[in-house]
C-alpha cells in the first residue's frame, strides 16, 4: 500500500471512532451530568456549532478537567493538568510558536536521551496536524501526544512562549527589571515573575540531570546551589544573594510551608509534572547563619521503583535474595547509611511481590513513592502515630507483607518481631555498618537474643558505587598495592579501569555514569541462629559465615572492580577496603 493511501486509511479510522464517541452519553453515565443537562446542551449545539464538551464547560455543567480526563479514558490517551507542568525550553524550541498557537497544540517536553517529544493537544485525532508536526522535526525525533483541556492549553501556550525560559536568560531579566513579590504568591499568570521561572529552570535542570537532590545554601556574599548527581554533590551556579529571599519564599509556596516562618526548620512536599511525568519533591528548611537551607529531595518514581533485574545483580546474589523471599514469615533487615539506596532496594524486592493475591502494607516516614495495591501509611506526630502503633494497627488489617520504615527503639522492634513470629514477613531498615552489625544493634536496642534467633531471614547491608562511563573509562595495570587489595598474585597481567579525568560529552565530564548497588546478604540458617541465641561474637558470626559462603562488602565491590565496572578508587570512597591490605 503506498503512502497516500495509507495516510487516508488512517485518518478514516480516526474519523470513524470520533462519529462514535458520544461524550454527553459518557458523562451521563459516569453520573457527572444528568440527562437534561445534556439534552440543553444538544439543544444549544444546533444554533452554536459548537462541541458538546466546550458547551457544557461553557455553561458551567462540568469542568475542563472532567471533560479531558472522560475523552482521554475514552480513546485510550493520557491526559495532563497543564498546572502542574513545568517548561522544558528545549521543547519549545521544536515548535515554532505561530504552528503551536494555530494548531492549539504545546510541546512541553523533551528526552534528548530517548530522542521523544512530548507534546500536548485538545484533539488527538486531528492526524493531518500531527503529520505536519512530526515532517517538522528531525527526523530522528519520535513524537508522543497527551490531551489537554483546550482553554488551559491556549492559556499557556501564551505563558510559556511569551517568556524567557533558559536559566541564563531569566537571570539577565532579573538583572534587568523589578522583583514583584506580590506575585511570587500568585496563581495566575505567574510566569510574568521570573523569579517562578528561574526556579522551575532549576528544577528541571536537575530532574533532567538525574539529580537526587537539590541543595540552596546560601552565604554570607552569594548563594550556592548544588545538585547531588550519583551520589556526589556538584556545584551547578553561584547567584547573588540578592536572588536568595524571592527564591526561598516561591519553593515556600509551592511546597505548602509557611512564608512568615524563618526561624525554625520546616517540612513540605510538591508535585511538579517534568518531562512528561509526575515528579514529587521533599522539601526541607533549616537556619543558618547566612539564612534558611533548603534543600530538596527528588523522588522520581520512574527511576527509583526498579526490578531486581535491572539492579544489574550478579546471579549468586540474586540466588540467595530469592531463597529468603521464599520464607513466608520473618525479619529481613537492610542496612546502610543514608542514601545508599535501602529504600530502593525495599520497593524493588516488594515490586515482585505486589500481586492481587498479597496484601502489602507499609509505614514509612515519610512514604515517598506512592504505589498501587500496596497500603501506604506515614508515620504522623499530629495523630500519634509512630511506628509501634502503626505496626499494632496493622496487624489488625489482614496483611501478609509488612514494611517498617525504619526500627529505631525497642517498642518498633519488638512489634516489628511480633509480627514475623505471628505469620508475617516483615521488612525493614536499619542503621549500621555491615550485615553482622545488625545484631549488635539490636541487642543494643533492647531485643532479646531468644527472640531475634529464628525470626530473622537475613541481612542486607546495602553501597551504591558509581559506575564507569563506558565510553570513556581507560585500562591500566595496577600497583602491587592495589594487586594486594583485589588479591591479584603480584606477576598477574590482568587490568583494571579507572574514570578519565574531564570525561566525555557522554557522562557530561564526569567519568562516571549511573550507580550500582553493592550488597553482603547474610542469608539466616540454624547454625547462625544458635550463635545469635547465645550472643556470640561478630568474629564467631563471621567464622561461621565464611563456611557457608558469606562475601563481605570489600568482596563484593572488588568484584565489581575486577568486572571493569567501577574503580578501584571509587569502591574505597564508600567500602572500607583496609582490612584487604592486612
Amino acid at each position: 500500500m503506498n503512502a497516500p493511501s495509507s495516510a487516508l486509511q488512517t485518518r478514516s479510522v480516526a474519523s470513524d471512532q470520533r462519529r462514535k464517541m458520544r461524550l454527553g452519553e459518557l458523562l451521563v453515565q459516569e453520573g457527572l451530568i444528568t440527562p437534561d443537562q445534556l439534552r440543553i446542551a444538544l439543544t444549544e449545539q444546533k444554533t452554536q456549532k459548537m462541541p458538546v464538551g466546550r458547551l457544557l464547560v461553557r455553561m458551567g455543567f462540568v469542568t475542563e478537567a472532567t471533560v479531558r480526563d472522560i475523552m482521554a479514558r475514552t480513546i485510550g490517551k493520557d491526559a495532563i493538568d497543564l498546572t502542574q507542568v513545568v517548561v522544558d525550553a528545549e521543547a519549545l524550541k521544536l515548535v515554532p510558536q505561530e504552528f503551536a498557537r494555530r494548531n492549539r497544540l504545546l510541546p512541553i517536553a523533551f528526552d534528548a536521551t530517548a530522542r521523544v517529544l512530548l507534546v500536548a493537544v485538545t484533539e488527538v485525532f486531528n492526524v493531518m496536524v500531527i503529520d505536519q508536526l512530526r515532517a517538522s522535526l528531525p527526523g530522528d525525533v519520535q513524537l508522543r501526544t497527551v490531551l489537554a483541556g483546550q482553554a488551559q492549553l491556549e492559556d499557556y501556550i501564551d505563558q510559556f512562549y511569551g517568556h524567557e525560559l533558559s536559566v541564563d536568560g531569566i537571570l539577565r531579566e532579573i538583572e534587568t527589571g523589578e522583583l514583584d513579590w506580590q506575585s511570587l504568591q500568585a496563581t495566575d499568570d505567574e510566569y510574568t515573575q521570573p523569579i517562578v521561572r528561574l526556579v522551575g529552570a532549576l528544577l528541571i535542570d536537575a530532574v533532567k540531570r538525574g539529580a537526587s537532590d537539590i541543595h540552596f545554601e546560601p552565604e554570607q556574599a552569594f548563594l550556592r546551589v548544588r545538585y547531588r548527581i550519583d551520589g556526589v554533590l556538584e556545584q551547578i551556579r553561584s547567584l547573588h544573594k540578592t536572588y536568595w529571599p524571592g527564591i526561598a519564599v516561591r519553593l515556600k509556596v509551592i511546597s505548602g510551608m509557611n512564608i512568615a516562618e524563618t526561624r525554625a526548620p520546616q517540612d513540605g512536599r510538591l508535585s511538579l509534572n517534568l518531562n512528561g511525568r509526575p515528579v514529587d519533591f521533599r522539601v526541607a528548611s533549616h537556619p543558618t547563619i547566612h539564612g534558611e537551607n533548603i534543600v530538596l529531595r527528588v523522588l522520581d518514581r520512574e527511576k527509583s521503583i526498579i526490578t531486581l533485574e535491572q539492579m544489574r545483580l550478579a546471579e549468586p546474589v540474586m540466588a540467595k535474595l530469592n531463597l529468603m523471599l521464599a520464607r513466608p514469615e520473618g525479619i529481613l533487615l537492610i542496612t546502610g547509611p543514608t542514601g545508599s539506596g535501602k529504600t530502593t532496594t525495599l520497593y524493588s524486592l516488594l515490586a515482585q511481590m505486589n500481586v492481587e493475591g498479597v496484601n502489602i502494607m507499609t509505614l514509612e516516614d515519610p512514604v515517598e513513592y506512592p504505589v498501587p495495591l500496596m497500603r501506604q501509611t506515614s508515620v504522623s506526630d499530629s495523630v500519634k502515630l509512630d511506628f509501634a502503633n502503626g505496626i499494632r494497627s496493622m496487624m489488625r488489617q489482614d496483611p501478609d507483607i509488612i514494611l517498617v520504615g525504619e526500627v529505631r527503639d525497642k517498642d518498633t522492634a519488638e512489634m516489628a518481631f511480633r509480627a514475623a513470629m505471628t505469620g508475617h514477613q516483615v521488612f525493614t531498615t536499619l542503621h549500621t555498618n555491615s550485615a553482622l552489625g545488625a545484631f549488635p544493634r539490636l541487642f543494643d536496642i533492647g531485643v532479646m537474643p531468644d527472640i531475634i534467633a529464628g525470626n530473622v531471614i537475613g541481612v542486607i547491608a546495602q553501597r551504591l558505587v558509581r559506575n564507569l562511563c563506558s565510553h570513556c573509562k581507560v585500562e591500566y595495570k595496577p600497583s602491587l598495592e592495589e594487586k594486594h587489595i583485589l588479591g591479584l598474585p603480584p606477576p598477574s597481567s590482568d587490568t583494571i579501569c579507572r574514570h578519565t579525568e574531564g570525561g566525555c560529552r557522554h557522562c557530561n565530564g564526569r567519568g562516571f555514569k549511573g550507580r550500582v548497588a553493592v550488597l553482603e546478604i547474610l542469608h539466616m540458617d540454624g547454625d547462625l541462629d544458635e550463635l545469635v541465641a547465645r550472643r556470640a561474637t561478630t568474629r564467631e558470626l563471621r567464622r561461621m559465615a565464611g563456611e557457608k559462603g558469606f562475601r563481605s562488602l570489600a568482596d563484593e565491590g572488588v568484584a565489581r572492580v575486577l568486572e571493569g565496572l567501577t574503580s578501584l578508587a571509587e569502591v574505597s570512597r564508600s567500602i572500607d577496603l583496609t582490612g584487604r591490605l592486612a
